[in-house]
């Protein structure tokens, strides 16, 4: 198993962690490092290729995945015969070493002597062949479908009805020790044995509409599975039926019993809830792809949605299936356990090897896997068909297989391949990117592991990219010789060693520096006036200070049309402001297409300066905050300037500028003048007038002899001018009264004046 680790210095221990050789603690740790690689993700990274995912999405040539990804030889595989027919379905072997095939559209059967020249050996009057069996006289027997019959052909083709068993389809047949043949049939459910005179009637009836698939174990006993129900059973001798697993796949396509009596089950398709089922889907295979996945025994399969279907063979089969497969091993004791999975793959067929292990035939990518144990597979080799339908196990650990789309028989092992190769996905970096080291882990075994690269600036290879590097051919590596680009690829050749062993694979990495890239400043926005950004940590701690009336903004860069510029309950992407009088502060929006970590310099200038001042270097922050009563009132700009230095040696180190939009600092208060007041019959007439050097006047307020402040609107009835006239009228009882008025700005500077009137 690997990972991908950013920061080239913790990916030992990162590994470490995956493969189980740290505590709960270094998991922790593990996260930690992989939280600081995103801080640093400018130094070197490490493209890592190990799992079963990865390698399956590359190009495979005649190498065999095993689930924990490790990449080994395929057994060897050869076309033996070409049928020139659609599909095959059925496979057999007598004891002089023919094969016989059958299959459809036209029920042609099929001989095929050692030396692979086969030919037609019979045409029988339907439309396929589903199933082929060979008595201890190596006479043959071929049942056809629909309105099936068994034939017997002898060796010069001559053929004859054995047995019409009165089924629309028979699906496999069988022969006991004694010589009776058994055929399972729909679209009743029935098994019949036939006795060798060709006399034969129903042995055993499910309540299935379709006995799909059926082996005979050690002691005569008949193992059979059905559709709809997806029923595993056992049939005695004496023709006693037990159900040994009820499947959760409504269609169990294969049957196979083991030398030790374990028995292997394949069930495919989603059951259907009420109305009639229709027909197996083997009789229909339908192409469609998928990652191969093992779920634990027990845990609910992948779903899949329904693939598109061949057109169906005259039989009238249904023309898809759902639900993927699912295999479990039902051991002598009768316990099921679940030893492999697929969310979209359709199993049609189940064998053993010369070294016993089970062999499973798939569509619809013509795959062979094979069973390493209950949490273990081999994606062992495809088939350039789109089905694998059957097998035959032949002499000297060989299996024969046939397949559907189109119709041939394969020779499979037991030698392996002498060269495999797979060709990786490509990679992309997301940029302009420097290639380092390559390096494989790798068992050699005595063979070969070459590995080469190469390079582009499209993510097509095909099309204007560099040739194939050098191969690098020793596990530790070497410097890849393909140009700096952003898409890479590599392609790993496996060579057996003298005496045919496979070397093994178990991962490729490629080291590489994105090109470093310039930060981004895209906004800069200057807060409101007399609040500041909290204080480190420690300065807070410091304070005796009671809670601070705080003012919370609204995301830069994200506010909706129309939303107010602040508020003061806003959720944010900054930390709550803190009132604080004559404070001035600025948030920006930067960003680094390396993903380096940024460091900022805040500086200021009046907007009729030519020299920019230092406010604060080193910022590390998005957002700062100064005192602006040391400086003149006036406008001004500020400048900031990101820097991913953090991340990049000096003489690689890039920069990237913004100034922000004219604002405003304005800590005078505005002045009052002209405060007086008259008698006006009953009244008090009151007038002032109000004005700023740089901000509009926004409110006023009278207090009458200490009372409440009140609210006073200009003549003009707006607030809107840098000068505003007040006139107020007020109720006055005789005797002497005091009349304090303010006025405040738009930074909220606040002047005040007050007279004393005596009425009379």
């Amino acid at each position: 198993m690997k990972t991908t680790i950013s920061i080239a210095g913790h990916r030992s221990l990162a590994v470490a962690a995956l493969k189980g050789r740290t505590s709960a603690g270094g998991a922790l740790c593990l996260l930690g490092l992989l939280a600081a690689a995103a801080l640093y993700a400018g130094e070197t990274r490490t493209w890592s290729q190990g799992e079963y995912a990865d390698f399956e999405k590359g190009i495979v040539k005649s190498l065999s995945l095993r689930s924990d990804g490790l990449l080994t030889l395929a057994p060897r595989s050869r076309e033996l015969f070409d049928s020139s027919t659609a599909y095959l379905w059925a496979l057999a072997l007598d004891s002089k070493g023919n094969l016989y095939a059958g299959g459809g559209t036209g029920a042609k059967l099929y001989r095929i002597p050692p030396d692979g020249k086969g030919k037609v050996l019979a045409e029988l009057d339907a439309l396929e062949i589903h199933a082929i069996a060979i008595d201890a006289k190596d006479r043959v027997y071929a049942a056809t479908s629909p309105d099936g019959k068994i034939y017997r052909i002898a060796a010069n083709g001559k053929q004859e009805v054995f047995y019409d068993p009165k089924a629309k389809y028979i699906w496999a047949l069988a022969f006991d020790r004694k010589g009776d043949l058994f055929a399972a049939t729909g679209d009743r459910g029935e098994i019949h044995r036939v006795t060798p005179d060709g006399k034969g009637s129903v042995f055993f009836k499910s309540d299935e509409t379709h006995v799909r698939s059926m082996a005979l174990d050690a002691n005569d006993n008949l193992i059979v599975g059905t559709d709809p129900g997806g029923l595993v059973l056992r049939v005695s001798p004496a023709g006693v039926g037990f159900v040994l697993y009820q499947m959760p796949k409504r269609e169990v396509t294969a049957v196979a019993v083991a030398p030790g009596g374990a028995i292997y089950a394949a069930g495919v398709g989603n059951k259907q809830a009420g109305g009639a089922p229709p027909p197996p889907q083997a009789t229909s295979p339908a192409p469609a792809m998928a990652a191969v996945t093992v779920n634990a025994p027990g845990a609910p399969a992948p779903g899949a949605p329904r693939p598109t279907a061949l057109p169906p063979p005259a039989s009238g089969a249904a023309a898809g299936v759902s639900g993927g497969s699912e295999v479990y091993r039902i051991e002598p004791d009768g316990n099921p356990r679940r030893i492999w999975s697929h969310a979209q793959d359709v199993v049609y067929a189940i064998a053993f090897d010369g070294s016993g292990r089970v062999i499973l035939g798939a569509g619809n990518r013509g795959s062979a896997y094979r069973i390493e144990s209950a949490t273990r597979y081999t994606a062992l080799l495809t088939i350039p068909a789109t089905q694998i339908t059957a097998f035959q196990p032949g002499a000297n650990g060989r299996l024969y297989a046939v397949t559907g789309n189109v119709g041939k028989v394969y020779e499979i092992g037991p030698d392996l391949e002498r060269e495999g190769s797979i060709e990786s996905d490509v990679f992309d970096t997301a940029m302009y990117s420097l290639w380092g080291r390559l390096s494989f882990e790798a068992k050699l075994n005595g063979g070969q592991i070459a590995v080469e690269t190469r390079s582009g600036n499209l993510d097509q290879p095909q099309k204007n990219w560099s040739g194939w590097s050098a191969p690098i051919t020793t596990p530790k590596g070497g410097r890849v010789g393909s140009p700096a680009a952003r898409f890479v690829q590599w392609k790993a050749t496996l060579t057996a060693g003298g005496a045919g062993q496979t070397p093994e694979l178990e991962s490729v990495d490629v080291a590489y520096l994105l090109k470093n890239v310039e930060p981004r400043l895209d906004e800069i926005e200057i807060t409101p006036p007399n609040y500041r950004f909290p204080a480190p940590p420690v300065a807070l701690a410091a304070s005796s200070q009671g809670p601070a009336q705080t003012l919370n903004l609204p995301p830069l860069g994200r506010r909706a049309p129309g939303a107010p510029a602040f508020s003061l309950d806003s959720i944010t992407s900054t930390p709550a402001m803190q009132l604080a009088r004559g404070y001035v502060g600025a948030r920006w929006l930067a960003s680094d297409p390396n993903g380096d970590a940024l460091v900022y310099t805040i500086e200021i200038r009046g907007v009729n300066e030519t020299e920019w001042k230092p406010l604060k270097e080193k910022v590390t922050e998005k957002y700062f905050a100064w005192d602006s009563t040391a400086l003149p009132d006036g406008e001004y700009r500020i400048r900031v300037t990101a820097s991913d230095a953090p991340s990049n040696p000096p003489s690689e180190a890039l920069t990237a500028r913004m100034e922000s939009d004219p604002f405003t600092i304005d800590n005078t208060p505005p002045r009052i003048t002209g405060l007086a007041a008259t008698r006006n019959g009953g009244k008090l007439q009151v007038r002032w007038h109000a004005a700023d050097a740089l901000n509009n006047i926004v409110k006023a307020e009278y207090s009458l002899d200490g009372g409440e402040w009140s609210v006073v609107a200009p003549v003009t009835k707006l607030s809107d001018s840098l000068e505003l006239d007040y006139d107020l009228s007020l109720d006055a009882a005789p005797g002497e009264h005091t009349i304090a008025v303010r006025v405040a700005d738009e930074y909220d500077n606040q002047a005040a004046e007050k007279i004393v009137v005596k009425v009379g």
